[in-house]
């Protein structure tokens, strides 16, 4: 596993609701970071009394050492939305320094930021960005009702009518393939929100024909097909069963059960923790952007940091890395 450097504490001095379901958390610093447009933080959170990490995207930051936050409670949540709603003023918790794998590439071509839900918190920092450079810009912000329009006034007073926004209660439809189509040749496409709207952005854009180097997303593998629950996996070579729990990772399950895996952005992106399927009893629900919609559907390998089984089991074959077998006990 791949962990920051260094970890800071960062005390809770601001809290405040921002719709029924999302919280805002101002967190200071004990020295001011150099924040890039796009980034996000690691922080340490306790689930069921481990430690965890999880990422979450910085709305903004000062020169004082403070960064705003936001955490949606999501039903099914791995746990990590759980222990930030734990918080209270004067909270102290582990958080790394600010990293952004999603800061524009910037030029002369025209700009398409498509954010749906929660999707919307680095998507803030990289329209500031592109205003401030002069950019050629529209933004498109997908919501399920209007009661869930986290940021939208920022929004609107910073992109005025280059902002439109879907709201699913209004019966009002993102037609992602047909935005995809209307765009120059030379356009890029920067996009944060469920894996639904991921798999279909990358579906057109592959379809289209279109450079995948100016299509650029950010995800945090928290979205699934279906909701988490307990399920079992088998390990043939080890002669082990593992039960994962509904809030837990099957990375995490695996690991704290002695099997020895590779790890790194634990955002369902890289690709390093993936292992082979041998048989499943249920259905993968695949969570990651690293493999292609064919991939999952050939259902051969799955990423063990994000992506689940909607069923009872799963069998696997992990990286050999010359495990002992753990199926059997040595007296000495």
């Amino acid at each position: 596993m791949s962990t920051p450097d260094t970890w800071f504490d960062a005390t809770v001095i601001g809290i405040r609701n921002l719709t029924p379901t999302v919280k805002e958390f101002r967190l200071q610093y004990p020295l001011a970071l150099r924040l890039a447009p796009g980034a996000h933080i690691d922080v340490q959170v306790a689930i069921n009394g481990q430690t965890a990490m999880r990422s979450y995207s910085v709305v903004r930051s000062d020169a004082n050492g403070q960064i705003v936050i936001a955490v949606k409670q999501v039903q099914g949540s791995r746990g990590g939305s759980r222990y930030m709603a734990s918080l209270t003023l004067g909270s102290t918790l582990k958080a790394s320094a600010p990293v952004s794998n999603f800061e524009p590439v910037y030029g002369p071509h025209h700009y398409l930021l498509l954010a749906a839900g929660i999707g919307v918190t680095p998507m803030l920092s990289v329209a500031r960005a592109l205003v401030a450079q002069g950019a050629s810009l529209q933004m498109l912000y997908a919501v399920r009702s209007k009661d869930e329009q986290a940021y939208l006034p920022d929004l609107q007073d910073l992109l005025g009518e280059r902002l439109r926004v879907f709201s699913a209660d209004r019966n009002e439809r993102l037609d992602v393939a047909a935005e995809i189509n209307a765009l120059a040749e030379s356009a890029q496409l920067y996009l944060c929100g469920p894996i639904k709207l991921l798999d279909a952005a990358r579906e057109h854009w592959q379809a289209a024909g279109r450079h995948a180097a100016q299509l650029r997303y950010e995800t945090f593998g928290s979205s699934g097909r279906y909701l988490p629950q307990d399920f079992t996996v088998r390990v043939p070579r080890l002669g082990r069963e593992i039960l994962v729990d509904a809030g837990q990772s099957m990375l995490d399950a695996l690991s704290e059960a002695g099997i020895a895996m590779v790890s790194n952005c634990r955002r369902g992106e890289c690709g390093l923790c993936a292992v082979d399927v041998l048989e499943t009893d249920g259905v993968l629900d695949h969570r990651d952007v690293f493999f292609s919609s064919r991939e999952h559907a050939g259902g051969n390998r799955i990423c063990t940091c994000v992506s689940r089984v909607a069923g009872t089991s799963i069998t696997i074959e992990p990286p050999w890395r010359g495990d002992p077998d753990l199926s059997h006990t040595t007296v000495l």
